[in-house]
């Protein structure tokens, strides 16, 4: 996401149901913190909801209380119900608290730690990294996967995200990778494509993520990078993507999780050309709420569901055999919260 000083800025399947996408407007505040140079300044959140669209998917389950703990899970991530995931995007500057309070959240939480990007702003330099990121979400260091943001590529190569991660960041040059969670494969992207050779057909990238998902055929897929395909925050759609979304659409994968913008938004199951498709359809989730700010929502697009531009907060997923469940949870103090259940293709 661009640098900016003023903000950085199925679940349960129900046919014939029609959800109101509910949008929240609010007031976010950047406050200091001993770290370098903070200041406060307010941002205005400004949001803007469409009109009420038939939809797939609906929340369930009761809503989740600020900083609420998680059923135990070991440090692989797996737990008698699945295996957990939480985590966000969009995270740590020495000139906001919100880092900070997310990771209260990861402090209460088990399972392993996935990050969507933008992990240290301004320019992921070494230093930012240390005194940034490290004393807060860096705490979950030895439990994270990450994946790059277009601010880590702010340094040359986005050689200090490699350093400081290490081996979980994937190759150097690449950043993509893909492990097993319980009976899921997950697939971390790098969406920086013009920095890792492209993400078009025939690029490097989309032909070690075709190879992998024909070797590796599950019947439950999870993918995650940085720019989302589909948004109605402030970046907007971005198709870069679109390749790679269709390489997992095609082998009937899931989840798709992004950050990028600084806001919750979650889809109906959807094609990669925006199509509504219930049967085969893909859902992306928006969860750039790591704590760096807020951004508004100037178009809603089509297929929007549930969105949020008001709370920080990070997403806890649990993938389960055929089947997956998310919660959102608030930071303490925040008002906004979503939850459902779905199952696999």
């Amino acid at each position: 996401m661009a640098a900016s000083t003023r903000r950085e800025p199925r679940l349960a399947l129900v046919v014939g149901v029609a959800a109101v996408v509910v949008v929240i407007a609010g007031v976010v505040l950047l406050g200091g913190r001993s770290r370098p140079a903070a200041s406060t300044s307010p941002s205005a959140a400004a949001a803007a909801s469409g009109p009420a669209r038939p939809t797939l998917v609906t929340p369930s389950g009761p809503p989740a209380s600020a900083g609420a703990s998680a059923p135990s899970a070991g440090p692989s991530g797996s737990s008698a119900s699945g295996f957990v995931l939480v985590g966000a995007g969009d995270i740590a500057s020495c000139a906001s608290d919100g880092d900070e309070a997310t990771a209260k959240l990861l402090d209460s939480l088990d399972g392993t730690v996935f990050t969507l990007g933008d992990n240290a702003y301004e320019r992921g330099t070494k230093d930012e990294f240390e005194r940034c990121y490290g004393p807060t979400w860096g705490r979950e260091l030895a439990r994270t996967r990450p994946t790059p943001g277009n601010h880590e590529y702010g340094t040359r190569d986005a050689a200090p995200y490699f350093r400081y991660f290490g081996a979980a960041a994937g190759e150097p040059g690449e950043g993509w990778y893909a492990y097993d969670a319980g009976p899921w494969r997950v697939y971390v992207l790098n969406s920086n494509c013009a920095d890792v050779g492209g993400c078009d057909n025939g690029s490097a990238q989309e032909r070690w993520l075709r190879s992998d998902l024909a070797a590796n055929p599950r019947a439950c897929v999870l993918a995650m990078w940085h720019h989302p395909l589909f948004s109605s925050g402030e970046h907007g759609n971005n198709p870069i993507t679109r390749p790679l979304w269709q390489d997992l659409y095609d082998a009937g994968a899931d989840l798709i999780l992004n950050g990028h913008d600084h806001t919750y938004e979650r889809f109906a199951p959807q094609t990669p050309t925006g199509g509504l498709d219930p049967d085969r359809g893909i859902v992306e989730t928006v969860v750039g709420t790591g704590g760096r700010s807020h951004y508004p929502f100037p178009i809603i697009r089509d297929n929007s569901l549930v969105r949020d531009n008001t709370t920080w907060g990070v997403l806890r997923l649990v993938l389960s055999d055929g089947s997956w469940s998310f919660q959102f949870l608030p930071v303490a103090g925040g008002k906004f919260t979503d939850s459902g259940t779905g199952t696999c293709h």
